[in-house]
């Protein structure tokens, strides 16, 4: 089947290549002329494991092309829009411009029996609101939401737990559902779920399952203040909670907090539109759950400042970390970088290291020091922050490997990822999130 793929960001990316592997033909169209080069040229523009083998085989084998004109997108059967939708400057509703300009540009496209199907996270309404247009065009608008999880976008992309398509009640949305059936036939075969369900429920999916996911995040990071108060450790509450089967392990790692360009604003921009409704007070809980998630971070600080005597001017401290999670070079909302730059603001000598993300946090963060190595950010420090958990702090790092390079045996362990009594073992002074 023919697809395009309007926006090549993170999703828009993943998705036209993952379309492209299973033996669509897809275009990939982007406003943005350099992005839309290097992806011709089958370089990815940030950081995610896979996608390069499926760009490099997509355009091998001809089933994938990227262009920046809006006309090449005609044709296809299915046009995916995977546009951006940020929060507005100064506020916390989402910003849907981008996908605006997107329909405004592949409508004169369209041909009847042409479907639309939109994969970027929007406010619940939008979707009946750009239907009309599409139908105008004798074209059928379905919403079809993306659940990537960063690092794991190629994977999730083709073998997606669940698939979401919301349609139209009528007969012009039971052949687009058709059409995406179709679609994401290796999948369906593969026994994936295929839910079919109206536009504006399809649409709550998304910010739903992220609303839920960021409170349970928040949650267990609340149990571990009680925790460090108490003298419980919150890590072993987790796994109690975990057995539950109503409950679940996942999700339930404290530490510093989520971030990154997903679940922050799309519980805000949730809230937002929920306060649209009338229905704010639904969902006022999720105020609590932000400031949860922010008030994470300043306590790594503060225990960073307590571990070094509330000696903090003129200390070197490592930062192990500084994408918002591992496998990632996303540095959107990144809890780590938030607290190596307020170690800085305190007159500390930060030196940030990730396998990753040093270019794009240089790049906003340049009054930052920045090491390549792991090694070079370890030598000398007074203390190591951990604060994103790649195998090459988690695991890969032995206590007495570091030893040999710090200059003081304290670690903070901003993801509770380590084995603190391994580390105790070996003369550190180990300071976890709300874990003993």
């Amino acid at each position: 089947m023919r697809l395009s793929v309007i926006g090549c960001g993170y999703l828009g990316a993943v998705h036209a290549a993952a379309m492209a592997s299973i033996g669509h033909d897809v275009i990939g169209i982007d406003v943005d002329e350099q992005k839309v080069s290097a992806l011709a040229a089958g370089s990815a523009p940030f950081f995610e494991p896979r996608l390069s083998e499926l760009l490099a085989e997509g355009l091998r084998s001809g089933r994938l092309r990227f262009s920046s004109r809006m006309a090449d997108a005609a044709g296809a059967q299915v046009h995916f829009l995977a546009v951006g939708t940020p929060q507005i400057p100064g506020g916390h509703a989402a910003d849907l411009h981008y996908v605006h300009a997107a329909l405004d540009g592949l409508l004169p496209h369209l041909r009847a029996g042409d479907v639309v199907a939109g994969k970027s996270t929007v406010p619940v309404g939008t979707a009946a609101g750009l239907a009309g247009r599409v139908a105008a065009a004798g074209a059928a608008l379905v919403w079809n939401p993306e659940f990537l999880r960063e690092g794991w976008a190629v994977h999730d992309t083709l073998t997606p737990d669940r698939l979401v398509v919301g349609a139209e009640a009528d007969a012009a949305g039971e052949r687009a559902v058709g059409v995406l059936r179709e679609v994401y036939a290796s999948s369906i075969d593969a026994g994936t779920p295929f839910l079919v369900t109206d536009l504006a429920t399809a649409e709550l999916v998304k910010g739903a399952a992220n609303a839920f996911l960021a409170t349970k995040i928040s949650f267990i990071n609340a149990m571990a203040e009680i925790a460090e108060a108490s003298g419980a450790d919150v890590a072993l509450l987790a796994d109690a909670l975990g057995h539950d089967t109503r409950i679940g392990r996942r999700y339930l790692g404290a530490g510093i907090g989520f971030g990154g360009g997903c679940l922050p604003k799309d519980i805000r921009a949730f809230t937002a539109r929920a306060e649209e409704l009338g229905r704010g007070e639904a969902v006022g809980f999720l105020r609590e759950v932000d400031a949860i998630n922010l008030r994470r971070r300043d306590r790594a600080v503060q225990i960073v400042v307590d571990a070094l005597g509330g000696l903090v001017f003129g200390r070197r401290i490592a930062v192990l970390g500084a994408a918002f999670k591992p496998f990632s070079d996303d540095i959107r909302d990144s809890p780590a970088l938030d607290v190596a730059v307020r170690l800085r603001g305190l007159g500390a000598d930060v030196v940030v290291t990730d396998p990753a993300a040093l270019d794009n946090a240089a790049a906003l963060h340049p009054q930052l020091d920045y090491a390549r190595s792991r090694d070079d950010a370890l030598r000398e420090a007074d203390a190591v922050v951990v604060v994103t958990e790649w195998d090459e702090y988690r695991r890969d790092l032995s206590p007495e490997h570091a030893g040999a390079l710090v200059r003081g045996r304290i670690i903070v362990d901003g993801r509770n990822c380590l084995d603190s009594a391994a580390w105790r073992a070996a003369g550190w002074q180990y300071h976890g999130m709300g874990r003993r």
